[in-house]
Formats: C-alpha cells, structure tokens, sequence
C-alpha cells in the first residue's frame, strides 16, 4: 500500500518519544510538525492544516484528550483524524480517547516500523484528501 506523503502533527512531551516519533515518521516519507503539549498542538493544528495528528494522552498543561476535544472544535479540523499514543492500555482509557473524539489508539511502546505502518494504514482508511503545499 502506497500512502502519498502527509502532514503530520505529533504532540509528545517527552523530547526522548517525540524525537524518535518525528524521526520515524519523517523517515516514512511524512512532513512532520512537533509540539510538547497539548496547548501547543491546538495552536500549531490551524496553523498547519495536518492530514493526521498523533497525540499523547498524559501532557503537562493540556492533556491529549483536551486538546483533541478543541481541535476538533476548530473550523476545518473537525474531519482530521486524531489518534492517541498512550502506555496505558485499559479499555476505559481507551473508551475515554474515543469519546474525545480519537480516530485509533497506539499503544507504547511500539517499534518504528510499526508505528509507519499503523500510521499508513490509518492514513489510507481515512481518506481525507492530502493538501501538497
């Protein structure tokens, strides 16, 4: 499957994930936008216009189902798939992800060739058209 290179916002607050996250995705052929918390992925998602944002669930100032809830609350962003990255795998947690309004959920740790696959896969079954810009 040949998934067309998408604009990607992540939003991890530990330098460490979201370092190896960016370089993982970029390294899949993804235009990558960087933000450590949730606060600043509200900000950056307009801005940017992503085809899909990866969010982390526990972040300082704004965690990621906050930030999912407003994103989704922005004009053009309503339709942008959202999926959360979270170690914490309980089903209640993953049921409050959903009702935020998350299009999947990806489990840490993950290797990186996992991670590109899952994201591709989403990326395709969402068929939001890519913007090239």
């Amino acid at each position: 499957m040949v998934v067309p290179m998408a604009r990607i916002l992540i939003a991890e607050d530990e330098r460490d994930i979201r370092d190896l996250i960016e370089f993982t995705l970029k390294f899949g052929g993804h235009e990558v936008i960087t933000a450590r918390n949730g606060t600043e992925a509200v900000e950056l998602a307009p801005q940017h216009k992503p085809d899909l944002i990866l969010l982390d669930v526990r972040m300082p100032r704004m965690t990621g189902y906050e930030a999912c809830r407003a994103i989704k609350a922005l004009d053009g962003l309503k339709d942008t798939p959202v999926v959360f990255l979270s170690a914490k795998g309980q089903q209640n947690e993953m049921e409050s992800g959903m009702e935020a309004g998350a299009y999947d959920y990806i489990l840490k740790p993950f290797a990186p060739d996992h991670l590109n696959a899952r994201v591709n896969e989403i990326l395709a079954k969402s068929k939001k058209p890519l913007e090239q810009g």
